[in-house]
């Protein structure tokens, strides 16, 4: 089947990674050519990665890179789809425009697929003529890695849809499980308030960010602590999923902690922009000692 995923980012590059891998032709599609360069690039090191551990032949690997191909044009990209994978920002409004526009470009046929973390997939197939073929494919992160993929189910969502979406998950190594269309899902549901709680604790002075991940990761066998984990994930996605819950349930204990948005706005998003609760801008992740997260 020919994928195409939309957006070249962390997550989109990586589901495009796994279907490449898995033997499937691939468009990524990204409004920005360098946007598609860096893309391929991260993709090319990630197999790279593989190789050294001698989980993929080095040939194997330029099979899969031969399988990618890029565009910038949505409607040249998605054309001949039989799968398209959105892996955009986390926006609301971005993500109906772009179903909209998809739904125009890709075959009648096609199932469209968000990888959205919390936004209602009955919302986004509205845009589309055809809800029954509008689906939620969650991946996490880092998507080569990770097992799961959390499939939603919209309130039109297709038996056949579901089924194929399940059935593809798991040609790609992965365990599909299937959820309802609520704020959040289940993943980010249980998550999201585990990570904001920790925001308050930081912020209420409880403990210090070294002192919250380790009590976390010892104490309940974490792999990474919550405020650790929130620098991956990114600060602005963790708000962006957040408020989506906060408006959809209207309970209190999903509002964000003014710590987070106040990072946020300030441009500390974690990884993606060198600091957040850690420090990577000098390679490695160190401490942000230099404030105070009071």
């Amino acid at each position: 089947m020919k994928i195409s995923v939309i957006g070249a980012g962390q997550m989109g590059g990586g589901i495009a990674q796994v279907f490449a891998i898995a033997g499937h032709q691939v468009s990524l599609i990204d409004v920005n050519q360098a946007a598609l360069d860096r893309g391929v690039g991260a993709i090319r090191k990630s197999m790279e990665r593989i190789v050294r551990k001698e989980r993929m032949t080095a040939e194997a690997m330029e099979a899969s890179m031969g399988r990618i191909t890029t565009f910038t044009d949505l409607g040249a990209g998605a054309q001949d789809a039989g799968l398209v994978v959105e892996a955009a920002t986390e926006n609301v409004d971005l993500k109906l425009r772009i179903f909209g526009d998809l739904d125009t470009a890709a075959p009648a046929d096609a199932i469209l697929a968000t990888n959205t973390s919390s936004i209602s997939i009955t919302r986004i197939a509205a845009a589309t003529k055809r809800p029954d073929k509008v689906i939620g494919m969650h991946f996490m992160n880092p998507v080569p890695i990770m097992k799961l993929v959390e499939v939603i189910r919209g309130y039109a969502t297709s038996d056949e849809t579901t089924q194929k979406v399940m059935d593809l998950s798991r040609e790609l190594g992965k365990v599909p499980v299937e959820v309802n269309d609520y704020p959040g899902f289940v993943a980010n549901r249980i998550l999201m308030p585990m990570i904001n709680e920790a925001i308050y604790t930081l912020w209420e002075g409880v403990g210090g960010v070294e002192e919250i991940d380790t009590v976390m990761k010892l104490g309940m066998a974490h792999p990474m602590g919550p405020l650790q984990l929130a620098d991956y994930i990114g600060l602005d996605t963790c708000l962006a999923i957040l408020q989506v819950m906060h408006e959809g349930f209207g309970r209190n204990h999903y509002q964000a902690c003014p710590l987070l948005v106040n990072m946020v706005t300030a441009g500390k998003l974690g990884r993606k922009s060198g600091e957040g609760f850690y420090d990577y801008r000098h390679g490695g992740k160190e401490l942000v000692v230099s404030k105070s997260f009071q």
